[in-house]
């Protein structure tokens, strides 16, 4: 199964966690990793070039930091380019149909707080459910998200632990789907 991870984060060199997971999914044939603000520092985006990306992979995970509740803005602007009418959805709109698609983020505040009783009164999923009903509407599966909190404290283990089971999670052909 082939895993296109379109990295999305503004300032990556300046990562700690979104820059070690791409590191660690790099050392591994099945997953292609694509850094969106990398390829279009000018935010020009080549939408042939990313339908074709998105066309030879099985499985697509959108990776980004949580940006005030959501994605940072180049995956809005990406979302709205390259999902065209008549390509990703409406007539002969079915080249993304079945293809599995998820999303791999990392927050600042720690797990309780993405309850509703939490600080963040809504549950990372909820947060998530715009691209999770974008997806649905084009035809694809949507998949789980991975989720990592309070990366500010985690230890170098917390990290190295996390940066498996990411690439576990991906790379996986037994995921449960959702919805």
């Amino acid at each position: 199964m082939s895993v296109l991870v379109i990295a999305v984060h503004p300032n990556l060199e300046d990562s700690t966690i979104n820059k070690a997971w791409l590191e660690e999914l790099k050392k591994h044939d099945q997953v292609t990793v694509h850094s969106l603000y990398e390829a279009y520092p000018d935010e020009v985006i080549d939408v042939a070039r990313e339908q074709q990306l998105l066309q030879a992979h099985d499985r697509i995970i959108f990776q980004f930091p949580l940006y005030w509740y959501s994605s940072p803005p180049l995956l809005k602007k990406w979302f709205d380019l390259v999902l065209q009418f008549g390509w990703a959805f409406g007539p002969d709109g079915d080249h993304l149909k079945d293809k599995e698609i998820g999303v791999a983020t990392s927050t600042h505040a720690a797990a309780e707080e993405f309850l509703s009783t939490g600080t963040n009164r809504f549950t990372i999923e909820e947060l998530l459910r715009p691209i999770e009903a974008t997806i649905h509407f084009i035809g694809a599966t949507y998949l789980p998200p991975y989720a990592l909190h309070d990366v500010g404290n985690l230890s170098e283990e917390q990290l190295e632990q996390s940066k498996a089971e990411y690439v576990k999670r991906i790379t996986s052909t037994n995921l449960s789907h959702t919805g």
